[in-house]
């Protein structure tokens, strides 16, 4: 699907926990990417289809150097990705071995590349923080990733933090992490989301002026129809 710029701004006012809740009621209950926090905290909200990269463990005659200048390499990987997609990086949760440094994490920037998630880590973070490019990762490490993992491919289906990624699903991350949505699913869900916000919004509402939980949230009937009763007056 084509994520339209107005369903992105809308995602963007959603929050990952809201979008996890509504996804869990649809029975999706692995979307959460494990792994995947803010590097730096406080970074805005992002939306964006999945680019998919995929690393494999080291093997030692193909995780080199050399390989760095292979056809298939995350240097030929990002001279394919999209204005305003979110790289999303199977790193297998390999932790000493950082996948991206600040050169490529420059270069993705360039390109208008929204983002960075991966179950993995980064090297050179203070050049990656300088480079401006939002990310989300287990943290960093100075070796290589060849130190630790096999470079394989892009745009295929992944696991990044347990969670199984395609091309072209659509990635919110804010301070909770990293959420995926299916592609087919993304209006549907966008427009529950959107409701269970503005709902919540009441609900915190009450709460400020003094009301008890047990019949607010969850609303009973009663609440219910106060909260109908209150967008008809807005």
């Amino acid at each position: 699907m084509t994520l339209s710029a107005e369903l992105r701004e809308t995602l963007a006012t959603i929050t990952t926990a809201t979008l996890t809740t509504v996804l869990l009621k649809k029975g999706l209950r692995n979307v959460w990417l494990r792994g995947t926090r803010p590097l730096k905290p406080g970074q805005p909200r992002l939306v964006g289809p999945a680019f998919t990269l995929r690393f494999v463990p080291a093997r030692e005659d193909l995780a080199t150097p050399e390989s760095w200048s292979s056809p298939i390499s995350t240097r030929a990987a990002i001279e394919a990705m999209p204005e305003g997609c979110i790289a999303v990086v199977d790193a297998m949760g390999v932790a000493d071995a950082g996948i991206f440094g600040d050169i490529l994490c420059a270069r993705m920037a360039r390109r208008g590349v929204a983002g960075l998630v991966t179950d993995g880590v980064v090297r050179d973070v203070t050049g990656v923080l300088g480079t401006g490019l939002p990310v989300w990762c287990q943290g960093a490490a100075a070796p290589p990733s060849v130190a630790g993992l096999t470079f394989v491919g892009w745009q295929q289906p992944i696991a990044c933090g347990g969670v199984a990624v395609f091309p072209d699903d659509v990635i919110v991350v804010d301070d909770d992490g990293a959420v995926l949505i299916p592609a087919a699913l993304v209006e549907e869900v966008t427009k529950i989301a959107l409701e269970q916000e503005r709902l919540e919004t009441w609900i915190m509402g009450e709460v400020e002026n003094g009301a008890a939980l047990p019949g607010l949230y969850p609303p009973n009937a009663e609440n219910k129809a106060r909260y109908e009763a209150s967008k008809q007056a807005k």
